[in-house]
């Protein structure tokens, strides 16, 4: 509660200069008693109940001033609410799981292990953004449409395996990947919508042309930020021996730089490169800058005025002041 007029309240200092007054005729009518002896009789007569209550129409007098100050001030009390509106941006990630991403380039993990640590950390720090998940190789697969729920999100990406387990074809069908983000995106009212496509490789399977892909992305007001993954040159790659179990095998894999940044140049987004887990952190980071809810506050604030509760008491003692002045304690002249 606040006062809209705070001032009215130096009006209080009447109410110890009323006292002061009230004390004042009391202590001269004492007085003048005691000059008149005559009047000693009449004083030591029983005060009946009326008599005593005479003292209330004073203070009764003092409440109403006082409540009558509390109104003059304006009491109100404020009450401010918050409303915070998202402009949107929905979010497709798509992660290349081709036998390549078992490559152990990357400190204590191979690269489709290291990516999803990444991706987690990159989903939460995201907040009401509607996320969706595409994982690809030779083929391209929904995994999980857009959503807000970023733990069953989260919990859907730790379950990507490479080639989702054999269910899906070797390869690496970038056009095909970006074609079906593109599909899920399309029909969204979202203002901004984007792609984050991370892959090791070229694009040597499906049926769609990256670029091709990416201009039809571009027509539907998608940016498709391409991120590429490995080191260059050659690498291992584990694989099972039925003799002597884990083995590794030296693979050549080629990452086609100059595709990717293509495919973000067309759609006006950027490319990435990403050798080692730091450099893959600040791949997301910048994403996360780049494209970064933004937040509509708007304030409202609601005074409600208080004075009628101290107006309405106010003119209710005085009432009843003016009414037992006048009925059971009034006073003959």
């Amino acid at each position: 509660m606040h006062l809209e007029s705070p001032l009215f309240l130096g009006l209080f200092f009447i109410l110890p200069l009323l006292i002061i007054y009230l004390w004042w005729i009391r202590k001269q009518a004492t007085l003048s008693a005691i000059r008149f002896g005559e009047l000693e009789g009449v004083r030591k007569i029983p005060k009946t109940s009326a008599v005593k209550l005479l003292p209330l129409l004073k203070v009764i007098r003092l409440i109403v001033i006082a409540l009558l100050i509390f109104t003059l001030a304006r009491p109100q009390l404020t009450e401010s609410q918050e409303q915070r509106f998202t402009e949107g941006i929905n979010i497709f990630l798509a992660l290349d799981v081709s036998e390549s991403m078992r490559a152990e380039d990357f400190k204590d993990a191979n690269r489709l292990q290291t990516a999803k640590s990444v991706i987690q950390g990159f989903l939460r720090d995201r907040e009401s953004d509607r996320i969706g998940l595409v994982v690809f190789s030779g083929e391209s697969f929904t995994l999980c449409p857009l959503t807000l729920d970023y733990p069953v999100l989260i919990e859907l990406l730790d379950s990507v395996e490479v080639a989702m387990g054999g269910q899906l074809q070797d390869g690496t069908a970038i056009g095909d990947a970006i074609a079906t983000t593109t599909h899920r995106l399309r029909d969204s009212e979202a203002k901004t919508k984007i792609v984050i496509l991370l892959t090791d490789g070229e694009n040597n399977a499906g049926t769609i042309d990256p670029g091709t892909a990416a201009s039809l992305a571009q027509s539907f007001g998608i940016r498709v930020y391409t991120i590429g993954m490995g080191k260059e040159g050659g690498t291992r790659i584990p694989y099972e021996d039925t003799t002597f179990g884990k083995r590794y095998r030296e693979e050549l894999t080629y990452l086609d730089e100059d595709t990717l940044k293509l495919i973000a140049k067309t759609t006006g987004a950027r490319y990435f490169r990403a050798t080692d887990v730091q450099s893959l952190k600040y791949t997301y980071a910048e994403i996360d800058k780049l494209e970064k809810t933004k937040f509509k506050i708007v304030n409202y604030t609601y005074h409600k005025e208080l004075a009628a509760y101290f107006l309405i008491p106010a003119v209710l003692l005085l009432g009843l002041e003016i009414l037992l002045s006048n009925t059971v304690l009034r006073k003959i002249p």
